[in-house]
């Protein structure tokens, strides 16, 4: 019984070999640039590094469709020494299916950030072929939009008002000192006609003076 287990163990883990294989059709090619992240602080791909991608894998399969998915269902292949390698996944429930595409795809994008944390890269330097790069949530500003046209416009509103009152203050006292103006003017006027001060006429005096003569 215990030969027929292991037999069995054996003969899946060769059929799972043979699902990934270069260019697969549910399969993705993965391209890792740990140098060029962290330069002298980067760290030596090896065994350890490859089963936790696989678990990373595993765990946004989980998380994405709810099932039971095992380390043993990232099946890796065409590993290179550059750091880039294929996957695929299996089915919990059949090891001899594949994952589609579609779902690989929506794991791997809700899980990005925390695939890409495991390895202290990002989305340019793990490089999911095929995948397109998460894109960074829009920023949403503290203060609603409306608010601030709002505010805005409150503004507008405000300084016309303000215009409106200084510029009837000023046409008000243009017209008081206008009316001050011509009062003097006639002030001037009757003071001159009733004989009030002015200036005396010496030619009258003379015309006077003649004819009196």
């Amino acid at each position: 019984m215990l030969q027929k287990i292991i037999v069995l163990l054996c003969l899946s883990s060769v059929l799972s070999e043979q699902l990934c294989t270069p260019d697969a059709s549910d399969g993705y090619k993965v391209r890792l640039s740990i140098k060029t992240a962290l330069g002298d602080q980067a760290y030596a791909w090896n065994e350890n590094e490859l089963f936790l991608f696989r678990a990373t894998l595993a765990f946004a399969m989980r998380n994405h469709m709810e099932q039971d998915f095992e380390v043993s269902n990232i099946v890796v292949c065409d590993e290179t020494v550059r750091v880039s390698f294929w996957f695929v996944v299996t089915s919990p429930q059949n090891s001899s299916t594949l994952i589609g595409k579609t779902n690989v795809e929506e794991a791997v994008r809700k899980s990005r950030g925390r695939i890409n944390s495991a390895f202290l890269l990002t989305d340019k330097t793990l490089e999911f072929v095929g995948i397109a790069p998460t894109l960074a949530a829009p920023l949403s500003p503290d203060t609603p939009p409306w608010l601030i046209v709002f505010g805005v416009v409150i503004g507008l509103v405000a300084a016309g008002i303000v215009f409106l009152l200084v510029s009837s203050l000023l046409q008000r006292r243009r017209s008081k000192e206008g009316k001050s103006d011509d009062s003097e003017e006639e002030t001037r006027v009757k003071t001159a006609e009733n004989g009030g001060e002015g200036v005396y006429n010496m030619s009258f005096s003379d015309d006077e003076r003649l004819t009196q003569m």
